[in-house]
């Protein structure tokens, strides 16, 4: 359905909106890379020779691209994009109000008609058939659907995108021309939206999420089949192992442009050869029984604001007028319309790892598959309301870069990696996004970060073990071969001070904060248990401060400061010194841990290893046949 072919004919934007951002967290390759030499001179003037007369890099030296909408020329959307964008509804639009106010727009337009008193207050479909107008009607009709299929045709003709090695870029408008680019080092995902409509008419809709807030470019609408392909080819092309590969080859004295070409030679071989295995849907790793999904919504927080509304009405409706009753009726409504919308919202979830990260899937009458490519999380939160503790029911939400302001429904919704789950569920989600954890470091996790009271073993005044920063321990309290948790184990957590309690009154033994590898843990809550996992390698930056009370008693609060999302970094009421040491620990971590991520860069090490091992075959190859050549001389 959509059409290849290059809109050369189109003129440059004249004013662009362009979606900008921060740039993406972890260095990249540079002169001091552990994984490879920096773009030099010389390398800056090889992939000059890629590059096209409009300066951007070719999709092909980049990596593999599966798609002919991939290959770095301008194409159109689908050719239904106006009506799927909004064409329909404004048409459904106009229609209800020409049924409603047609008596008034024939007097609009037609104010001259001599009869026109005689018939005020009858019907102007039997006005213009008994006056023999129908021709002329016609005529006007026809007219403005011509006028509209013109401004539609217009507004597909003027809209059209590209993909390049560089950046994802999408320009519209006809009289007002707005370009936005989204560069693909700053992709921090890509997600495929199939609404109702679309889907039965096969087409869908992608969004390139970029770094940065209002910076998301897409691609509305699609085919289904090309939108798959080029969500496959943005992921391929933003995970930096081609350009890996290129700087490699070009260390062992190939020229780049041949690297280039031997690459897409061994990408076309390989779909002759065999099946692409981005294009096998992967399994999930977690199953969200219908039933336990709606008992989740229905035993969420919202169902107790909900009883304590119906307890004041009634008790209101008994003391004062019973009319006030009445108002429970558009309550109930509203809240049977956020079930509803909740529940349906995330029915055929799924979560599954593949080559370019994690795939998230959920929806029933809009389906929504999100990619997190590695590294593009920066901060999860584990959390159990009090009324899911009964069922050991567990969710996790996420900081992202979404390009949405964190107060967005959509942003809410994005947010939410694991609707309900139980322990083990929650563990295979956390290795899916953290895939350096080991065992008994989710054991722990579960044991003393989720479950844990602060009860056992407590450290009184001060517990600098939760920031002593001893990477090669696992968290205390939990039995390294099974898993138990040992009642008499010291909590790893520098919680609350006794001296302070009063300040957090139920949660004090629980509040506190624990310095793992990789990451900084806060666990907070009692009532709503909560464990928030920053890892290091993403934080912005961490703040301590101190209120005229924090003074007095001698404690602080520390924030890790991640991306604006819906989980908060902070925790309270922490000892002084505790709070300082773990600022200076945390600190000193984070820029170790950012210094050495590569995760922003997924597949490169991937490729530096596909490299070594072509290195050692051709060494052995090189070293046997020196020997042949020795015993022929022989």
């Amino acid at each position: 359905m959509s059409d290849p072919s290059a809109d050369g004919g189109a003129a440059p934007a004249s004013g662009a909106a362009a979606g900008s951002g921060a740039p993406a967290p972890g260095p990249g390759l540079g002169p001091g890379s552990d994984l490879g030499h920096g773009l030099g001179p010389g390398r800056d003037l090889d992939i000059d020779a890629e590059r096209g007369v409009d300066g951007h890099l070719a999709p092909s030296a980049v990596a593999e691209v599966r798609s002919p909408l991939s290959d770095g020329q301008w194409h159109r959307l689908h050719p239904l994009t106006p009506v799927l964008r909004g064409g329909l509804f404004l048409i459904v639009v106009m229609g209800i109000v020409i049924t409603n106010l047609r008596d008034r727009i024939v007097v609009w337009l037609l104010p001259g008609l001599a009869e026109w008193e005689r018939y005020e207050g009858g019907d102007p479909v039997d006005y213009v058939w008994q006056n023999n107008l129908w021709l002329a009607a016609g005529l006007g009709v026809l007219g403005v659907l011509l006028i509209l299929l013109g401004i539609f045709w217009l507004s597909w003709r003027f809209h059209t995108f590209r993909i390049t090695g560089d950046d994802v870029e999408v320009r519209s408008g006809v009289l007002f021309r707005t370009q936005r680019r989204a560069p693909l080092d700053r992709v921090q995902g890509v997600n495929l939206t199939r609404p109702m409509v679309a889907r039965l008419l096969g087409a869908a809709k992608l969004e390139v999420v970029g770094a940065g807030m209002d910076a998301n470019v897409k691609l509305e609408y699609l085919s289904t089949a090309n939108a798959e392909a080029v969500r496959a080819d943005i992921l391929r092309l933003a995970s930096g192992r081609r350009l890996a590969a290129a700087q490699t080859a070009e260390r062992r004295g190939v020229p780049i442009t041949r690297a280039a070409a031997g690459a897409v030679s061994a990408g076309i071989t390989g779909l002759i050869d065999g099946v692409d295995a981005d294009a096998v849907e992967p399994a999930s790793v977690v199953h969200i029984p219908t039933g336990r999904l709606i008992a989740s919504h229905l035993l969420s927080g919202a169902t107790i604001w909900l009883l304590a509304l119906i307890a004041a009405v009634v008790v209101g409706s008994i003391v004062g007028t019973p009319w006030v009753l009445f108002t429970l009726v558009p309550t109930m409504i509203g809240f049977g319309a956020y079930w509803f919308r909740s529940i349906t919202r995330s029915l055929r979830y799924s979560i599954a790892p593949t080559s370019a990260g994690v795939r998230i899937t959920f929806g029933l009458f809009t389906t929504i598959t999100e990619t997190l490519p590695p590294g593009r999380v920066h901060a999860f939160e584990v959390h159990q309301p009090l009324l899911w503790r009964p069922f050991g029911w567990w969710s996790i939400r996420v900081n992202r870069l979404s390009g949405r302001a964190a107060s967005d429904t959509q942003s809410q919704l994005f947010a939410d990696v694991l609707p309900v789950g139980s322990t083990d569920d929650v563990e295979r989600v956390l290795r899916l996004f953290l895939p350096d954890l080991t065992h008994d470091e989710a054991a722990a996790l579960i044991a003393d970060g989720m479950q844990g009271t602060g009860r056992a073993g407590e450290s009184g005044e001060s517990g600098r073990d939760g920031v002593r920063g001893d990477a090669d321990v696992a968290p205390g309290g939990v039995d390294g071969a099974s898993g138990d948790v040992d009642a008499g184990a010291r909590d790893p957590y520098t919680t609350t001070p006794r001296r302070a309690w009063w300040l957090r009154p139920l949660s004090w033994r629980r509040n506190g904060l624990l310095l793992a590898r990789g990451a900084l843990l806060l666990r907070r809550g009692v009532l709503r248990r909560a464990l928030i996992i920053l890892p290091l390698a993403r934080l912005q930056s961490v703040r301590i401060s101190q209120g005229p009370v924090d003074r007095a008693l001698r404690v602080a609060n520390l924030t890790g400061h991640t991306v604006l999302g819906q989980v908060s970094g902070a925790i309270g009421i922490i000892d002084r010194d505790d709070a300082l040491l773990a600022w200076q620990q945390v600190e000193a971590a984070a820029i170790a841990e950012a210094a050495s991520d590569r995760s922003h860069r997924w597949d490169e090490a991937a490729a530096f290893v596909d490299a070594a091992e072509d290195r050692l075959i051709q060494g052995d190859q090189m070293q046997a046949g020196g020997v042949q050549a020795r015993e022929e001389e022989r």
